[in-house]
């Protein structure tokens, strides 16, 4: 596992485009101590291996998704007409990163 120090959350808050104070980073870095400890606690359970991951803690059905049904898709001219800005018939979007 790949050591988590100053420098690499550092990287990750720059990339992540966060701004982050010396005093966060340092809070963060003891929050990463536990959490190391705690998986470390967790694989030392024996026969852990033996049981599937766990995607959701508890039973849960989804039944209130209504059915797919396919059905006639917009054409182009219909799709681009409440368009505020359109190039190459396409939707044109701003630039939301640097």
């Amino acid at each position: 596992m790949k050591e988590v120090n100053k420098e690499v959350l550092v990287d990750a808050a720059s990339r992540l485009l966060f701004s982050m104070e010396e005093r966060e980073y340092d809070t963060l870095l003891e929050e990463f101590k536990i959490l190391k400890i705690q998986m470390e606690k967790i694989g030392k359970i024996e026969g852990l291996d033996e049981y599937p991951p766990m995607t959701f803690p508890f039973p849960c059905e989804v039944d209130f998704l209504r059915e797919d049904v396919p059905s006639k898709p917009l054409s182009r001219d219909e799709a681009l007409r409440n368009a505020g800005s359109k190039q190459d018939n396409q939707i044109k979007l701003p630039k939301v990163v640097k």
